[in-house]
């Protein structure tokens, strides 16, 4: 049976009426704020290029690891959803089949945030008015289609159709930010920035760790044989980001260890992996070692600081050989904050020139680690729930959990995390929502003036984001 599709105005909000009626007008002061988008994963060269965005199938379902990980928890292999391969080997090229995959398989997406942000997306970017199904396939592929043959559809209209006021890509510290130059040329420089990530570099034993740091090197015109001169090849890049607009660093380790190294071994261990002898314990100290120095970069050029560490990578060997990174497999793990982040904080933690924002998807962490922390070093704010967390269960367990301790005020206000250009507008619509829907309860409790959750619902939404990444003087 062909269901109908449309968007209830009350989505995500309190189920109490008398609390929905409070979130229903807190709401109505954020629903149209500009969208602040600190931390995506749209790549620079596909904005430069702003070409007419390929299919439904390569706009909602190939590059979604949320999308594809349920299908292929169901099943279905990557190869079939389109996902693109890097050993060689066929992957399904019909999208009008990718598609309907999809739509057959809506039942499974029920309760999901996936299914929120793609609801979303299909009617009030799209226009679309009945929900997947086989049968509805491919009409809706078609009316997709059509609409984004249209010029308005290109991605840097589609920065005004959702406005966002400034998108911040996830760039390796050894990107030629040529891609960015072109979109300054065009008048986007202070909208669409770069985000400096040094992973690639850091982690000795990646199998393009040698090339990657000789890249560093001939970009920032410094010999990079040596540990002095690698440390100077990432000083000179962070600059280049600087100048290119960057307001923030990012750091995905798989750990929050900010051991420092003494420079002796910092010294030992960088020859080491040069000559491809680096062990594993020696990577890990490396990597330590290398977050303390981010740090203290971070408190000489102002560039804020984001960790994000707790993540398995590439969990399933054959899925990373086939496929690479980023297709959905990353499982999330424990992680210590305390003791690790000691050492950072010890030297930084009270630089009125540092700031550090920590997220994490080991939602146990909020209360007994994370809410502490930033509830007590000023450097620090707390980011919000994402990957596996921003959805509305874990984005209100997020505000029931670390609020009480850390304040809404040392938080980054929210920060979405996504490949899915067009989701953007929607994690934020969904965010918006369930922190009226907290709000409210805070004022039905008469623990706040509805005024007051008014402002604060504005501030998580538009003012924090942008003063948290502000880059702080040097």
């Amino acid at each position: 049976m062909t269901r109908p599709l449309s968007l209830h105005p009350d989505r995500a909000l309190p189920a109490d009426p008398g609390v929905r009626a409070i979130a229903r007008r807190l709401h109505e002061h954020t629903a149209d704020l500009p969208l602040v988008s600190m931390h995506g994963h749209v790549e620079a060269a596909e904005l430069d290029a702003d070409e007419p965005f390929a299919d439904p199938a390569q706009l909602l379902v190939v590059p979604d690891h949320y999308v594809t990980r349920m299908l292929a928890s169901q099943g279905a292999s990557l190869a079939e959803l389109g996902v693109p391969r890097q050993d060689g080997g066929a992957v399904e090229t019909d999208s009008r089949a990718i598609f309907r995959r999809l739509c057959e398989n809506w039942h499974l997406y029920r309760g999901t945030p996936s299914r929120y942000w793609l609801e979303y997306e299909l009617v009030e970017v799209f226009g679309v008015d009945v929900a997947p199904a086989a049968e509805t396939a491919d009409a809706i592929f078609d009316r997709i289609s059509a609409r984004i043959a249209e010029p308005g559809f290109r991605r840097l209209a589609l920065l005004d159709r959702f406005a966002i006021e400034v998108l911040s890509t996830t760039d390796p510290a050894t990107s030629d930010l040529a891609h960015h130059a072109a979109l300054a040329e065009r008048g986007y420089g202070e909208r669409i920035i770069p985000t400096f990530r040094p992973d690639a570099v850091v982690y000795l034993r990646r199998p393009t760790w040698r090339a990657d740091a000789q890249a560093l090197g001939d970009l920032a015109g410094v010999d990079t044989d040596t540990w002095a001169g690698y440390l100077e090849a990432l000083r000179s890049r962070r600059q280049a980001f600087i100048a290119a607009g960057a307001l923030a660093t990012d750091h995905g380790h798989d750990d929050a260890d900010t051991t420092p190294l003494e420079p002796a071994d910092g010294e030992r261990i960088y020859a080491a992996a040069l000559r491809g002898e680096a062990t594993a314990e020696d990577e890990r100290r490396f990597a330590a070692g290398m977050l303390f120095e981010m740090a203290r970069m971070s408190s000489e050029d102002g560039l804020v600081m984001q960790i994000h560490p707790g993540v398995l990578r590439n969990h399933h060997d054959d899925v990373f050989a086939a496929h690479g990174y980023d297709r959905g497999f990353d499982i999330p793990e424990h992680v210590e904050w305390t003791r690790s982040l000691r050492p950072m904080l010890q030297c930084f933690g009270f630089s009125p020139r540092f700031r550090c924002i920590l997220f994490t998807i080991d939602e146990t962490t909020y209360s007994r680690e994370l809410a502490p922390i930033a509830g007590a070093y000023p450097s620090v704010r707390l980011g919000a729930p994402w990957w596996f967390l921003d959805s509305p269960e874990g984005m209100r367990r997020f505000r029931e959990s670390a609020m009480e301790t850390t304040g809404f005020y040392n938080t980054s206000g929210f920060v979405d995390d996504t490949r899915a250009f067009a989701s953007i507008p929607a994690r934020h619509d969904l965010a918006r929502r369930i922190d009226a829907g907290h709000l409210a309860r805070l004022v039905a409790e008469h623990r706040l003036e509805e005024d007051e959750a008014a402002q604060t619902a504005v501030d998580l939404a538009y003012t924090l984001p942008r003063e948290s990444y502000r880059r702080l003087s040097a």
